[in-house]
């Protein structure tokens, strides 16, 4: 009895490792959905994947690699199946990461949303990549804004939102080494990642001219793990630099080592807000408002006090340059020689 129950055990403990990873190749200029997924048969698109983890019930983790081109997202393309964890997570990422040595901005894989609008709160808005679980890291990534117009008439726009989780409940969202680039006239970015739920990182991100760059949104008020923007870059926000709510608690809130400059606003809350924030080693420059209330156009009326904020070694002079040589490994990063170059904000976490 000892003997079959020992013989049990390892059979137990040799299935866990003969658990295989889920990993799929997705190549928008030679993949094809009929493929099988392997790097030698790539996908075409990231909503095929999507169509086979969310039919996939065996545990383990899942990894998306997408190669270099541009990935056309013509349905939002949504993650349902919550089977993930802390350690065996759902990512999302590019086949060649901004760290490794061969990496050129040429080869981060470029996702637009091209999602037709649907009614939503002030008009219509688009979601791109929907996350519906727990456990998610998205890395190494350039969103786009959306080729539409943003105006519907003088109270409803056109959102685009190429992130978006809906979940008051979900926890463990890492976004990292992404770029967000957008055009407030062509390419409209409303807002390049807003999540329900807990525990939205924000790490080592770029948002170039975005109207907003995150939203940390709401959720149920109970446990979950801490919020966090860090070494980011946000320039050219032409409403904010970030949003935060009544569901954000400011407790379990980390805000340091970003730079936001050329922006409308730094800060923006949740009408009627009371949550107090702190940010530490960060740079804010060249701004109209340090804090404001959302939503809608900012005016004096809706100026908030910034007595919330808690700023520890803040820099609020100076001047940010943003490259914009194509061929520099840091484009649409900061120049060499700008303010800000010894908080490690950007693309690269080497």
């Amino acid at each position: 009895m000892i003997k079959s129950a020992t013989l049990s055990l390892l059979l137990f403990i040799m299935n866990l490792f003969l658990v295989k990873a889920e990993e799929l190749y997705v190549n928008p200029i030679n993949g094809n959905d009929m493929n099988s997924g392997v790097k030698a048969q790539p996908l075409k698109s990231l909503s095929e994947a999507a169509r086979r983890i969310n039919l996939n019930k065996d545990q383990g983790e899942t990894t998306i690699i997408l190669s270099e081109g541009v990935h056309l997202i013509t349905k939002t393309v949504l993650f349902n199946n919550d089977k993930y964890t802390f350690t065996n997570r759902l990512t999302i990422r590019a086949e060649v990461m901004p760290d490794d040595a061969d990496w050129t901005p040429k080869k981060m894989p470029v996702v637009m949303t091209i999602v037709p609008t649907e009614p939503g709160v002030g008009g219509e808005e688009a979601r791109g990549i929907q996350p519906e679980v727990s456990h998610v890291t998205i890395a190494g990534l350039r969103f786009t804004g959306s080729p539409d117009y943003t105006y519907l008439d003088a109270n409803n726009l056109r959102r685009s939102y190429p992130i978006w989780r809906d979940g008051k409940k979900l926890d463990d969202l890492l976004v990292t080494q992404c770029l967000f680039a957008g055009n407030e006239e062509v390419l409209p970015l409303h807002v390049g990642v807003i999540a329900n739920g807990y525990g939205l990182v924000i790490d080592h991100c770029v948002f170039f001219n975005c109207k907003i760059p995150v939203v940390f949104w709401k959720n149920e008020g109970k446990t979950g793990s801490r919020s966090a923007m860090q070494h980011s870059l946000v320039y050219g926000g032409y409403f904010c630099g970030v949003w935060t709510t009544q569901g954000t608690n400011g407790d379990d809130f980390d805000f340091h080592h970003n730079i936001i400059a050329n922006t409308s606003t730094v800060w923006i809350r949740e009408k009627g807000s009371t949550r107090r924030y702190k940010a530490s080693d960060c740079i804010f420059v060249n701004y109209n408002k340090l804090a404001g209330y959302g939503s809608g156009p900012l005016s004096d009326s809706n100026a908030t006090p910034t007595d919330f904020l808690e700023m520890k070694n803040v820099q609020t002079t100076g001047t940010v340059i943003i490259e914009k040589d194509q061929s520099k490994r840091n484009y649409l990063q900061l120049a060499e020689g700008s303010s800000g170059s010894n908080l490690n904000a950007g693309l690269f976490k080497k």
